[in-house]
């Protein structure tokens, strides 16, 4: 598209502001009664207690939290359209990194694609690096990489002296922040930036590298084995008729470079259009996510749009939007202009599932945790282990056998033990007959906690964890059904989980209520009582369906607790179906820090 109607503006800051204005001058910007006993039990309880992007206000900008687990990478594609001769404008661009310096995105690092500039002049490239300047001025991260247009493209990054080199050399960023060294010729360069509490790497590589240039690459992830890579270059990957697929040089890249280097687990390049993805398997057998971006040909040369990568290792994936700042903070809009705003095509906007634990295994393991002794902490009731059936908290409330029952060595990576015991629908524990827990009523609150895991298939439900033997009416209560046991922590139908339990102060049931926990998967599961309320935690998030009514104590018979079994009128009906692992009874509500899965 060629913008012959378009002035050049003249530049919003000079080049020549010192650092303290330039800050303020950002800072003031704004954009602008029950027929059967399951069926009781499903309803026993009292009271249970495609958007727009928007500019933040100043109030809630900051600076990049670089221990998040939720971070922003910013990438920007060709905008050699905005500078080209005195047919550019740079209030787009400039529109865009004021953006991603005030917005509330956490971004930790922009990284632009190439075809910076239409010609690759002095002029072009100086306006565009004044335009950058204010990344400069605010010390934050970011890298460029020379495209076609940007230079001869006749040559590769041996070609000496351009006047990108002298704009955007290494000497332009020796006080940035995650600049960590270029290759002799200054073409190709490489960043280290910090996020979820671990190093990243991205490498800016030239539009067309020498032999001497992927040598100096390889050496860079040789000299960082333990870092993730992003690799960013012009030209990569095009749009072919199904998925992105590797262009002639694409190829080059990958066999000397991205095929047998696992630490490159995305690529992000311009040039081509339209914007198209594909997942690559490199040598290790790992995939690539190889990405296309570029919204040249759209409207106003794209408009500056930017790609928002948007990490999130608590949910194992990466969130993509595509959108034009500029335009998000105009009042009115063109007809072209509100096409342009925000793109949500299957290409633009779209997820990528990624277990970055497992993805980076081959070059930075996680480290198991190691086995710990018995947490035993003040107020500990009983500690139990599953490869012997005593009491660790040396309080005397030892197990005894009935059945048959499998040890493992599968356990939860946050298990104090690296063991568990395997419950096959048949067999159980209860505490022996004279174990002090039998009778106590912990009225003072208590926190029972357990390691779980349901099995693949899981058809086994309203199984016991941790039950008591007795039914209701053996301490006199006649509320409900009091043929159900004193109190039980089960596993329901779908797998989730019901804590009921008759209180020393209700003569009923009072009945907390988890969701379906996940099959094949470890789980640590808590119930918490502080002397007058009853709560569930999964993985140390609380769960909702916690009663509200006044929960005080577990009523008792003197009778035994049964681990892995459920009992209904004195008679044990069915077994646990899965893994238990490290069991802790507390005598009073502990918080989340001082679980079992404590670090």
């Amino acid at each position: 598209m060629d913008l012959t109607s378009m002035k050049a503006p003249l530049m919003d800051v000079a080049a020549d502001v010192n650092v303290k204005f330039v800050d303020c001058w950002v800072n003031r910007l704004s954009i602008p009664p029950m027929t059967s006993r399951r069926s009781f039990l499903l309803g026993t309880g009292v009271a249970a207690a495609s958007t727009l992007v928007t500019v933040p206000t100043a109030e809630a900008r900051g600076r990049a939290d670089h221990d998040s687990e939720r971070f922003t990478l910013a990438v920007i594609p060709d905008t050699q359209y905005l500078f080209d001769l005195d047919r550019g404008d740079s209030a787009p661009l400039d529109a865009t990194l004021r953006y991603l310096l005030d917005n509330d995105d956490n971004v930790v690092f922009i990284a632009h694609l190439g075809d910076l500039t239409e010609h690759g002049l002095k002029s072009e490239i100086q306006d565009i690096g004044n335009s950058f300047r204010r990344l400069d001025w605010r010390r934050v991260g970011y890298s460029v990489l020379a495209g076609n247009h940007d230079l001869d493209q006749s040559t590769d990054d041996q070609r000496g002296r351009t006047p990108y080199l002298d704009e955007f050399g290494p000497q332009r960023f020796k006080h940035s922040p995650t600049f960590r060294g270029a290759s002799p010729d200054g073409y190709n360069s490489y960043h280290v930036f910090k996020a979820a509490q671990r190093e990243w790497l991205v490498l800016a590589l030239d539009w067309r590298m020498s032999a001497k240039g992927f040598a100096w690459a390889r050496e860079v992830l040789k000299q960082h084995p333990k870092l993730p890579c992003i690799l960013t270059t012009h030209e990569l990957v095009y749009a072919g008729e199904q998925q992105a697929e590797l262009s002639d040089y694409g190829r080059r890249v990958w066999d000397e470079l991205i095929k047998d280097n696992d630490q490159i687990f995305l690529t992000l390049n311009g040039h081509f259009w339209p914007p198209a993805r594909a997942v690559l398997r490199n040598a290790a057998g790992n995939d690539v996510h190889v990405h296309i971006t570029n919204y040249q040909d759209r409207y106003y040369g794209g408009s500056a749009m930017i790609r928002l990568y948007q990490f999130d290792l608590a949910r194992d994936v990466i969130d993509v939007r595509t959108f034009s700042p500029w335009l998000l903070g105009k009042r009115e809009l063109n007809p072209l202009e509100r096409k342009e705003i925000e793109l949500t095509s299957n290409a633009d906007r779209f997820s990528v599932p990624i277990d970055f634990d497992k993805r980076f295994a081959g070059f930075a393991p996680v480290p198991p945790r190691p086995a710990r002794p018995p947490q035993i902490i003040p107020g500990t009731v009983a500690y139990w282990r599953f490869d012997e059936l005593k009491d660790l908290s040396g309080n005397g409330n030892g197990l005894k056998q009935t059945g048959e029952l499998q040890s493992a060595g599968d356990h939860h990576p946050d298990s104090p033990s690296h063991g568990s015991r395997y419950f096959a629908k048949a067999g159980y524990l209860s505490t022996v007959d004279s174990a002090p827990i039998n009778g106590m009523t912990f009225e003072r609150g208590y926190t029972i906690e357990a390691f779980i895991k349901l099995p693949q298939g899981f058809d086994h439900p309203w199984c016991g964890l941790f039950t008591k033997l007795a039914p209701g009416s053996a301490a006199g209560k006649t509320g409900d059904d009091p043929s159900e046991p004193l109190c039980t922590l089960n596993v329901a139908t779908g797998g989730s989980l019901q804590w009921a339990v008759f209180p020393r102060n209700q003569n009923g049931l009072s009945t907390n209520w988890g969701h379906e926990l996940a099959e094949d998967t470890w789980w640590h599961v808590a119930v918490v009582n502080d002397g007058r309320h009853t709560k569930l935690y999964v993985e140390g998030a609380e769960l909702l369906r916690n009663p509200s009514t006044p929960a005080t104590g577990i009523a008792t018979a003197g009778d035994p607790w049964l681990i892995g079994a459920y009992a209904y009128n004195r008679v044990i009906e069915k077994s646990f179906y899965g893994w238990l692992g490290d069991v802790r009874v507390v005598d009073h509500p502990l918080s989340v820090e001082k679980f079992l899965t404590s670090r």
